[in-house]
């Protein structure tokens, strides 16, 4: 097995299984004939010969040891016990090292009543440093104890400082995680906008013009498989979209899947070469554009040319709803590093029914086009037409 697949097998451990090597580890430490007396000793006790008491007092300061992240609070309960017997009896064990252990854990992990655990630690330790004092030979000056509590103090501290660490990490990982999310929602609305509000205003468009071709079979039926195409079109590029929000639901899992195998077979992501699409539908609902489109895309693009699309998509739908009968013209121009895509009208067209919008396709677009780092203009000109052009960076992401 590698190390690396050792490591995902200790980690899937519990916790109290992977602490309890360290607690094994002090207690052989302490029973090593070399290291008996060797440990942690505050007061000024003889040291004592290992007894009867001493294996209990070494289980207390060592074993606790493997539910230190699991039940810190008995953790330290435990061995604060086996510690202050540990002196008491003289036994100077080095066990004893475990309590600043144990007190940087407590500190991080401890989750409830922390400042009645720091305010009773340091009530008992004050009994504790007088009997110590009273038993022993009188060596041991009040400054050594309150050396010691600062030292153990300083444990608490450190652990304390990791738990807010790892808080301020947790809480920054949250705000990242929100902040995505608000900006997938963002991009989705942009989408759903971009897709539905130019199919639903071509449909309306073709619809309205149908109502006056009453006297023409032919046209009123080329009218009709207009605005018909252009609703499969629309149900397409929504079952694409929302194939984002669950990838693994796949093409033809759902209900009346049988209808739409031509289209599921269509690629998820708009690209430049399907704006040529756009403009034969913009053409079939009765506006006249000439399209030009110059040089060869790259070969990756990232989402500069999803970005230009959905440019010519919203210019387009504007010039219907604004502009409906204006000549149009599309204009897209792919260099080395970047795509430039200019649509214009000569705003003699009318206004049509589906004339209603909030200036949200626009403002998207401007955003989106900021992020790549390029630019991005909309305004009317002096003859009364419309005109947006668009400089998108290849490569980026948006």
């Amino acid at each position: 097995m590698s190390i690396q697949g050792a490591g995902r097998v200790w980690r899937r451990l519990d916790v109290t299984v992977r602490d309890l090597p360290l607690g094994i580890l002090f207690l052989v430490v302490s029973v090593l004939p070399g290291l008996r007396g060797h440990g942690t000793e505050v007061g000024d006790l003889p040291t004592r010969p290992f007894d009867a008491l001493a294996v209990v007092t070494l289980a207390l300061e060592c074993l606790p040891l493997a539910v230190r992240r699991r039940w810190p609070a008995v953790c330290l309960a435990l061995v604060t016990c086996g510690f202050a017997l540990d002196q008491l009896r003289g036994y100077h064990s080095a066990a004893g090292t475990a309590l600043p252990i144990v007190l940087i854990s407590a500190g991080s992990h401890l989750e409830h009543r922390r400042r009645a655990t720091v305010v009773l630690l340091t009530v008992a330790y004050v009994p504790l440093a007088i009997a110590l004092s009273h038993l022993g030979s009188g060596g041991e000056t009040p400054a050594e104890f309150v050396t010691f509590y600062l030292v153990l103090a300083l444990a608490w501290g450190a652990g304390a400082w990791l738990r807010a660490t790892r808080l301020a990490e947790a809480e920054r990982r949250e705000r990242v995680a929100a902040e995505t999310r608000t900006a997938e929602r963002a991009q989705l609305a942009r989408e759903l906008h971009d897709v539905v509000t130019h199919h639903v205003t071509a449909m309306v468009v073709q619809a309205e013009a149908a109502r006056y071709l009453t006297a023409a079979p032919e046209r009123l039926e080329q009218s009709l498989t207009a605005v018909s195409d252009t609703g499969r079109r629309a149900i397409t590029d929504l079952r694409h979209l929302l194939d984002l929000l669950n990838p693994d639901h796949g093409p033809g899992t759902g209900p009346g899947h049988g209808t739409g195998a031509t289209e599921a077979k269509e690629p998820r992501i708009p690209a430049v070469g399907r704006v040529l699409t756009l403009v034969e539908q913009t053409r079939r609902a009765g506006q006249p554009v000439d399209f030009t489109e110059q040089g060869t895309p790259p070969a990756s693009t990232g989402s500069a040319d999803l970005v230009a699309y959905r440019v010519v998509q919203e210019a387009l739908t504007n010039a219907l709803k604004y502009a409906h009968g204006s000549r149009t013209s599309v204009q897209v121009r792919h260099g080395e590093r970047e795509i430039t895509v200019e649509v214009s009208t000569d705003g003699t067209g009318s206004h049509s029914a589906a004339a209603v919008g909030s200036g949200r396709g626009l403002a998207g677009l401007r955003e989106r086009i900021g992020v790549l780092g390029g630019d991005f203009h909309a305004g009317s000109g002096t003859d009364g037409g419309f005109t947006v052009r668009a400089r998108i960076p290849v490569g980026g992401t948006s």
